[in-house]
């Protein structure tokens, strides 16, 4: 039975697999716009009535997904702490914890289901490719991550020595100023806070030409990650032919 199963769940080649995914895919859209349509002001009673009956049935489903995943998989331990495992666990907790809290806090777990989409990315091979891109790249992403926060943190402090006696309410502290940081160095630029001193603005010059650079790394990062991923799910593919052709 454990195989069958197995079978069923983890390899979508097979006919009864792919209905396994259609069927979970369809449910996981479907539970996304009624959430949706939850959010819409003055809703009739019997609609909110057939929207959480409905919500009810898809948690039922996606736990019966997670246990089973859960009993057929090679190392349990292994697919509970691994990210389908956790996106699978997030899908359904928030629903739980809500039986157990009081009314006020429950809108605040309702926001976790939009994390339920993430579940489409195990079915979906295009999808499934930015998991193995994002494996691929971490270190780069922390690492950039952490260089981002020093030019931030740099930049905060940069423009609240030039701004602050100029603009004491805007440019109050260093963390104040971090706004304005964020949105330079992103390239953004709402406009709500900028410098006027000369010596303010010749620095955010110098911000800007740090922030492109800073814009362009992440789309670098993933193009090679995403090309990687390729390679190796066509090395998959040909092994995963070769086991079944000498079989």
């Amino acid at each position: 039975m454990r195989e069958k199963l197995r079978s069923i769940v983890e390899d979508n080649s097979t006919r009864k697999g792919k209905i396994f995914d259609f069927t979970i895919q369809f449910l996981i859209l479907i539970s996304l716009v009624a959430y949706c349509i939850e959010t819409l002001p003055n809703n009739p009673i019997w609609l909110n009535s057939l929207l959480k009956s409905f919500e009810v049935v898809c948690i039922v489903i996606f736990s019966m997904e997670y246990l089973i995943r859960i009993w057929v998989a090679k190392n349990p331990l292994r697919y509970i702490f691994s990210f389908y495992g956790i996106i699978d666990l997030i899908a359904i907790l928030p629903f739980y914890l809500s039986r157990f809290i009081d009314a006020r806090a429950v809108r605040a777990f309702r926001i976790f289901r939009v994390f339920r989409s993430l579940k489409l990315i195990r079915y979906n091979k295009a999808l499934r490719r930015f998991n193995i891109a994002a494996r691929l790249v971490k270190e780069e992403v922390i690492l950039f991550l952490i260089t981002t926060s020093i030019f931030i943190f740099l930049a905060s402090a940069g423009i609240y020595y030039f701004e602050n006696e100029a603009q004491p309410e805007v440019f109050s502290s260093v963390p104040h100023s971090a706004w304005w940081a964020v949105v330079t160095l992103t390239t953004v630029g709402y406009g709500d806070v900028y410098p006027v001193t000369a010596g303010g603005k010749i620095f955010t010059f110098f911000i800007l030409l740090i922030g492109v650079g800073i814009v362009t790394i992440p789309a670098g990062l993933v193009a090679s990650a995403l090309s990687k991923a390729r390679e190796i799910e066509k090395k998959e593919r040909e092994i995963n032919n070769q086991e079944k052709e000498s079989t």
